[in-house]
Formats: C-alpha cells, structure tokens, sequence
C-alpha cells in the first residue's frame, strides 16, 4: 500500500496473536513501525525494522515520548482473560485512558487512530444478516462492557480520525485463545454451548484481520465497521473445519446451558483459588470461564461487514478451510499441538 510509505505508526498488542499478522505486513509497505510493549513482554519474534518502545499502559510511563510525533496509532492491547467486571475495566479501561492522557499532553498527536475491539462491545445477534455498524450495543459480558468503554473512551477523548473495527472471531497461527479448542478437535471432540441449538458465529482469519486494519488506515474509512470473512456458520461447522484440518473427524457435542454454567463456574472458582493459594494476583484467568459463560450462552454472534468492503474494498481472502489448514500449521511449527 503506497500510502503507508514513510508513515510514523505506533502499536500497542503488537507482541501479541494479531500483531505478528500485521506487522509484517506494514513493514513490507513501507511504514516506520513502532511497538509499545511491557518491560516483560517477549520481542524476539518482532520484524527486525521495527522499533520498541518500553512503555507501562498501567501507569502511563514513557508513552507521551512513544506517541509523540507518529502520524497512526494502532491500539491492539486488550486484556482478553480477566477474572471479573473489575479486572476487565481496569485493565482494559485504564489502558485507555492513559493512551489519551497522553495524546492530549504531546505537541504532535497522530491524525488518526485505529482501534481494535470486539463484536462483544455491539452484543449477541443471531440473526440472518447480523450485527449492522449502527446498532446500539448491548455487551453481555465484562469482556464486552470494557472494549464499549474503551471506545468510549476514545470518542469522548480523541478529536482526530478514530476508525472502530468489531470483529467476530479471530483465529490463526499463534492464538491461544482457542488453542483449548484445537487439541480437543485433535482428540476427537468439540463442544458447541446449548442442547438443540445451532449457535451461529462470524469469524475471520487473522491475516484477513490485518488486513482490515490495514485498510482501517486509507482515508476512506470512518466510524465502527464490523469484521468478517463475509459468512455465516455454526459453531458445529466452525468445529469440523478445524477437525478436518487436523487430519480428524471429531464429535460437536452440543451442551446444555445448565452444565455449561456449572462448568464455568468451577473453573473460575479454581483459577481464583489457585492464584490465593500461590499469591499470584495477576494471574491469567482460564480461557472458560463465568464471563466467557455469558457470551456462549446468546443464541448466537453473527455480524454484518459490508461497509467495510464498500468503503474501503476490503476482501477476506482466506476461506474457513484455508484457515483452519493454516491455523494448524502454525501451531505445529511452535510445538502447540
């Protein structure tokens, strides 16, 4: 993309699944990328072009020098696994809220900003085309009342271009998030939330999510726009693509709520009860979860991306199978699976 020749662009959560997508696809046009990481974040798998910028979003430390004359900021940190409402807003929330604090001190703050935030902050929708970019969010979870409070956030705060991305479900090589999922499609089994039910999703792969951010970036793009690869599955065939890519044939069971709940329940009380014991207090709470519980139990997560494609010509390229193929690959290659 010949616009992002030269351009300044900051990331946060560039160490993180999204980011190893998307980086290099910004240094392969041409952009002077930056990354704001954690003293323990782990940088050996960043392009070596790009820069690192040792940052606390916490406290705010060192992020007016890092943003400080950059033309982009790309906010991709985001706490995914927390413990509860508060963990979610804290850390989520406050993240935000140093970002803005410092734009507002610096000389130069960037033209425009591009967000990453989840369909979770627009709520469930089962229906046939799906969540539309101008409906009134109803978040569920805690997940998603904090990503709707960091966009608020940012809204109210930020008086340059702001571009909003929802997606549905992102997934790919070097996602932990579902890799629970993938090793029991490995051995035979998946699980879809609620007995009867098809539980309908939108989900893209996450180089077609960088690519939507990158096209987030043409002048073109405005507003929230929701993120996916155009279709509308099940979480039964969601699974299956998975399966059939590891060389499987595994069983969806489809679980009743109830259990689900009791399940969920139990591993919150656990993972809680493990960080008391080893006085962990930051610990990572466990990919299932109570408030993930909230969201699987919605009769289904289905957007509409549209106006993306016709503002800015963005086009999923990877279908569910080429995606599933790839996600399995590069879990592979690491050892995950």
């Amino acid at each position: 993309m010949q616009m992002l020749t030269g351009k300044r662009i900051v990331l946060t959560g560039g160490t993180g699944f999204v980011g190893s997508h998307l980086l290099p696809k910004l240094v392969q046009a041409n952009a002077s990328v930056s990354c704001i990481v954690r003293s323990s974040s782990d940088t050996s798998r960043l392009p070596p072009e790009v820069r690192v910028h040792v940052c606390d979003l916490a406290t705010g430390a060192g992020l007016t020098e890092a943003l400080n004359g950059c033309d982009v900021l790309i906010h991709m940190a985001a706490l995914l696994f927390g413990s509860g409402f508060q963990a979610y807003l804290e850390n989520n929330g406050t993240s935000a809220q140093r970002l803005c604090q410092a734009l507002a001190e610096i000389p130069s703050p960037p033209k425009r900003i591009v967000l990453l935030s989840s369909m979770a902050a627009s709520g469930p929708d089962a229906s046939t085309q799906g969540a539309a970019d101008t409906c009134l969010p109803r978040p569920v979870s805690a997940y998603g009342w904090s990503k709707l409070l960091v966009e608020r956030t940012f809204q109210a705060n930020f008086h340059g271009e702001l571009v909003i991305l929802r997606p549905g479900i992102i997934y790919g090589s070097g996602d932990r998030g579902l890799l629970p999922v993938f090793q029991g499609a490995k051995h035979g089994f998946a699980v879809s939330p609620g007995f009867g039910r098809s539980f309908p999703v939108s989900c893209i792969h996450a180089q077609d999510m960088a690519e939507a951010l990158l096209c987030a970036l043409s002048p073109k793009a405005h507003g929230i726009y929701h993120v996916s690869d155009g279709q509308r599955y099940t979480m039964d065939s969601f699974c299956q693509a998975m399966s059939e890519a590891l060389g499987k044939n595994a069983r969806v069971f489809h679980i009743p709520l109830p259990i689900m709940a009791i399940t969920a329940a139990c591993a919150t009380f656990w993972a809680k009860l493990r960080a008391c014991v080893c006085k962990k207090a930051g610990a990572r709470a466990p990919n299932w979860n109570l408030d993930k519980y909230r969201e699987a139990r919605e009769a289904g997560w289905v957007c509409d991306s549209s106006r993306l494609s016709l503002d800015t010509d963005f086009r999923a390229h990877l279908s569910l199978a080429k995606g599933m193929e790839e996600s399995v690959e590069g879990y592979r290659k690491r050892g995950w699976l």
